[in-house]
């Protein structure tokens, strides 16, 4: 990917020789008027410098400047007035520099150089932030060990880098879609921004509307106040849409709207409301499959095919890929679970790593919870704490701590699952492999105060 740069000046003919000269030095540029323009295209965009003149009609620079560094970007300003006050309300605003008409091209290329350093230091700090979190393991091999994994580690990084670029993950149901979506988040400069996330599986046309979109008060019956829609709370940070390929028809050509345009009405509405939104999206189906059936628009697929990840099933991993996940599973659970065993045996690490996974990293972290909450006390996680599938030699004994019952794993499992989902009784059920109906039922069997 090419290092990006916004050059806005209202001089037609140094807006041409600049945006040239950057050309020809590899960068992909965009050239803007006026201040208004400017601030769309960075919405758009989302370059990595923009040079910005101080003296523009409508919206004057400094205006543009306050509002690009609330975005956060890296601005080099530029005036012909050599206004010493300009300068001194530039820097404080967070302008990377301040430089006086006629610059001489070296020393313009050079100051963007030094901005875009910069750049790139907040994206490998943020990078580091993210590999010593939760679920980080401090290298490339974030993802896995492989060759494979780090080149997709590599892409995730490189994504993350580009926030303006619309991302679609495939993958198998539990393969990580959307750990993977809140990682490339998590690195870009986004980050401190909302990350919101909805599945598009299930939902009608009708509510799916109002949860992406919002409505306004008496759009239908029970509008009896207006709503803000996911992509309003999401303004210039990231919506995660997994399960796109189940995103109603009716829908599809207002996503596509909202992508191109960066606008959309409420349902009910007639103000187009303009927001500044990073949208990845997610399916466990062919979604060109679809495209070919006529169930999937084929110009919002392109539009959200830009750069496509493909994040494996388990069992076409390399096992070590297989076991630094267990590992890192592992280590994470423990943390949420006290008193539970510190290791694994050697015997329990075969039989899990052997095991086909077919409900990938979903049904290994669900093994994992429940095999540490049956051997809690226990100072390893061994064979007997595992379900029977994962079998068990002739004789061997059952462990002490299976005394406890399976209703009481029961119901510790579905606590924590919904804890880990803030209470949503959807996205549990949906974890939990179970209907919405049978949880809510199982909750009020439980006396689950979650």
């Amino acid at each position: 990917m090419s290092d990006s740069i916004l050059i806005v000046d209202d001089d037609a003919d140094l807006l041409k020789s600049v945006g040239d000269y950057f050309e020809r030095l590899g960068y992909e540029v965009w050239r803007e008027g006026t201040g208004e323009s400017a601030l769309e295209a960075y919405k758009v965009h989302r370059p990595e410098v923009v040079i910005l003149d101080v003296k523009l009609p409508g919206v004057d620079g400094i205006q543009v400047l306050e509002e690009l560094r609330r975005q956060d970007a890296a601005v080099l300003l530029m005036t012909g007035y050599g206004d010493i006050a300009t300068a001194v309300r530039a820097m404080q605003l967070g302008a990377e520099n301040f430089l006086v008409k006629p610059v001489e091209m070296p020393l313009l290329a050079a100051a963007a150089a030094r901005a875009l350093d910069k750049v790139r230091l907040k994206r490998h700090n943020a990078l580091l932030v993210a590999r010593q979190a939760p679920g980080g393991n401090g290298g490339d091999d974030i993802l896995g060990v492989s060759g494979a994994m780090r080149d997709l580690a590599r892409q995730v990084a490189l994504l993350a880098g580009s926030d303006r670029t619309t991302v679609l993950i495939t993958g198998e149901s539990g393969t990580g879609k959307g750990w993977v979506a809140r990682l490339i988040h998590r690195l870009s400069a986004r980050r401190d921004a909302p990350f919101v996330d909805v599945n598009c599986a299930g939902l009608s046309a009708t509510f799916l509307d109002s949860e992406l979109f919002g409505h306004e008060k008496g759009a239908f019956t029970d509008a009896k106040e207006l709503k803000q829609g996911l992509f309003e709370v999401a303004d210039r940070g990231s919506l995660f849409l997994d399960e796109i390929a189940e995103l109603a028809a009716e829908l599809q050509p207002k996503v596509l709207k909202a992508l191109e345009d960066k606008s959309f009405r409420r349902l009910g509405g007639t103000r187009e409301l303009v927001v500044d939104v990073r949208l990845i999206a997610a399916t466990n189906h062919d979604i060109a499959e679809a495209v070919r059936t006529g169930r999937f628009r084929e110009d919002l697929y392109y539009r959200l095919n830009v750069i496509p990840l493909h994040l494996p099933p388990l069992r076409e991993r390399t096992r070590d890929d297989r076991l630094a996940l267990l590992k890192r599973l592992f280590a994470d659970l423990r943390a949420e679970l006290p008193e539970s065993p510190a290791d694994i045996s050697s015997e329990a690490l075969e039989r899990l790593l052997a095991h086909p996974w077919p409900g990938n990293i979903r049904e290994m972290r669900n093994v994992l919870e429940r095999a540490l909450i049956v051997g809690r006390g226990a100072e390893r996680l061994g064979p007997e704490h595992l379900t029977a599938e994962f079998g068990r030699r002739a004789g061997e004994p059952l462990a002490s701590v299976q005394t406890v019952s399976l209703e009481e794993v029961e119901r510790r499992h579905i606590e924590k699952t919904l804890r880990r989902h803030r209470g949503n009784r959807t996205r549990a059920a949906e974890e939990l492999g179970i209907s919405r109906a049978t949880l809510i039922n199982k909750i009020k069997a439980y006396a689950l105060d979650v």
